[in-house]
């Protein structure tokens, strides 16, 4: 029985090799450096990972804030919006006043930015079935990232990003008011139209807006609507070829 005792002990000292956690006597500073390292490699798992070891052991100092922050972008570039827009979150409420909290709301930004990056893909065929809150979400953290820190190295790309989605929201709104107007919902398709409008005026889809406002109160026999929806298009695009299809052209309008 004897000649097993020097196996067993081997093969315990072998599993115990196995668990013993090498970051055991690592500092704040070797975690951040392998956690850095593996980050810019592209091993976003590993950085995570380390990233909350090193959070974990050394909970204050520069080395966790950066952590912190890191994990945010792991989180983004490993394509996971919602667990990068919690860690950005948690860093904001944390340290709202850290020099570098911009970033965060810029990563918050830009995950949602991703997620909504879908729904511009899908809206097209179906806009009607699409689903535009993380767009919305994404328009909304880059407005408060250009409201709170207008001097961001990253205000100039979020303001981009807001108008993009600004110039496609608009467009989901059209296309969901000419779904409702194919389908005789004039109401409906007058109401989403009036939207674009009011809460999107300085893009490209108002005068479509303007000219499915024209149809649609014009097919309600709503004729003070339809002709104020139809002179504002008029009189600020005038070249619009809703204004040949509805029949009223400049110079019928201007013999009236």
């Amino acid at each position: 029985m004897k000649i097993f005792i020097p196996i067993l002990l081997l093969l315990l000292s072998g599993c115990a090799a196995l668990t013993q956690d090498e970051t055991a006597d690592w500092t704040a500073e070797r975690f951040y450096t392998e956690a850095k390292e593996a980050l810019e490699q592209g091993n976003y798992q590993t950085a995570t990972d380390l990233f909350a070891k090193l959070e974990a052991r050394y909970p204050y100092g520069r080395y966790a804030e950066q952590a912190q922050l890191e994990t945010a972008y792991a989180h983004y570039k490993a394509e996971e919006p919602a667990a990068a827009i919690a860690a950005a979150e948690r860093f904001i409420k944390m340290h709202p006043r850290h020099p570098h909290v911009d970033y965060a709301y810029y990563i918050r930004g830009l995950a949602s930015f991703t997620e909504g990056e879908g729904f511009f893909e899908r809206f097209a065929p179906a806009a009607s079935q699409s689903d535009p809150t993380s767009a919305r979400q994404a328009f909304q953290y880059f407005s408060e990232l250009v409201n709170r820190f207008p001097k961001s190295a990253y205000a100039a790309d979020a303001l981009q990003r807001m108008t993009f989605l600004r110039n496609n929201l608009a467009r989901y709104e059209i296309q969901v008011a000419e779904h409702y107007l194919k389908r005789g919902a004039n109401l409906a398709a007058a109401n989403r139209a009036k939207y674009v409008v009011e809460n999107y005026p300085k893009t490209p889809s108002v005068p479509d807006a303007l000219a499915l406002m024209a149809t649609a109160y014009g097919n309600m026999h709503m004729e003070p609507l339809a002709a104020d929806a139809l002179r504002i298009l008029r009189l600020n695009y005038p070249d619009h070829p809703a204004l040949v299809r509805l029949g009223r052209t400049d110079s019928s309008t201007n013999n009236q």
